[in-house]
């Protein structure tokens, strides 16, 4: 077993008061491998990661700020300061890490909405289906709608963040039409009167919804202006009014 090895099984079995003091003794020496092992320790505290962080060498590395990123003990000032330079999956992993300060986890959301207008949209796309609240709120309005797509299949997507979505008269007709065939949200009572009443879901989709709405709410789509007049005309037939 060389020395290297022996260390890392070290730090990583340490109870609070060795982990500490070994990280003192070979901070100067430390390597990543060793290093991951310390922020793996249950014990590993913000005294010992403040030991980490005094160190240029350590701190500069990129793995070792992404991990410092995540990490509960890392005191907030350095958080926040390593997240600037993360790339986006690392920030999704802060961002939606519950062990993480709220304060760094939406630092995290506010990085990943500056770099969404440059991303593909296949990487707007794994976003979609794994970010939290903050995130699927900016994405929510992506012209994508694959984007929209991907965003119904994450399990974070609340009824509550996807209603302006469904209510937007700006939205792309492709992305409400893929909110009203998804199996999880289109048979939301509250999704389907928000889609119906859309001038921007495509026809076929408002006609074949009305069905489903109780008589107070057809009554309403007969009454608003703004629903396109096929859509009025069905839902009075439905009413028997016509």
């Amino acid at each position: 077993m060389t020395e290297a090895t022996d260390l890392e099984r070290r730090l990583r079995e340490a109870d609070a008061e060795t982990l500490l003091s070994l990280v003192k003794e070979h901070v100067t020496t430390l390597q990543i491998p060793e290093v991951r092992q310390v922020l793996r320790n249950p014990f590993a505290s913000r005294e010992v990661i403040e030991v980490l962080v005094s160190q240029p060498r350590l701190r500069t590395a990129h793995e070792i700020r992404s991990a410092l990123a995540r990490h509960p003990h890392t005191p907030q000032t350095h958080a926040l300061r390593f997240v600037a330079g993360l790339y986006w999956r690392e920030l999704l992993a802060v961002g939606t890490d519950i062990r993480v300060p709220p304060v760094v986890r939406r630092a995290a959301d506010r990085a990943i909405h500056a770099r969404l207008p440059g991303l593909a949209v296949g990487e707007k796309m794994a976003i979609a289906r794994r970010a939290g609240p903050g995130v699927l709120a900016q994405l929510r309005r992506d012209p994508s709608p694959e984007v929209v797509g991907a965003l119904l299949e994450n399990p974070r997507l609340t009824e509550g963040t996807l209603m302006p979505l469904v209510q937007d008269e700006t939205a792309e007709p492709k992305a409400l039409e893929a909110i009203a065939r998804d199996r999880r949200w289109g048979s939301r009572y509250e999704v389907r009167v928000g889609l119906a009443r859309n001038p921007r879901t495509p026809l076929q989709t408002a006609l074949a919804i009305l069905p489903h709405l109780k008589k107070r709410d057809l009554r309403t789509v007969t009454r608003a202006s703004r629903v396109r007049a096929p859509v009025r005309r069905r839902a009075k037939v439905l009413l028997g009014e016509a």
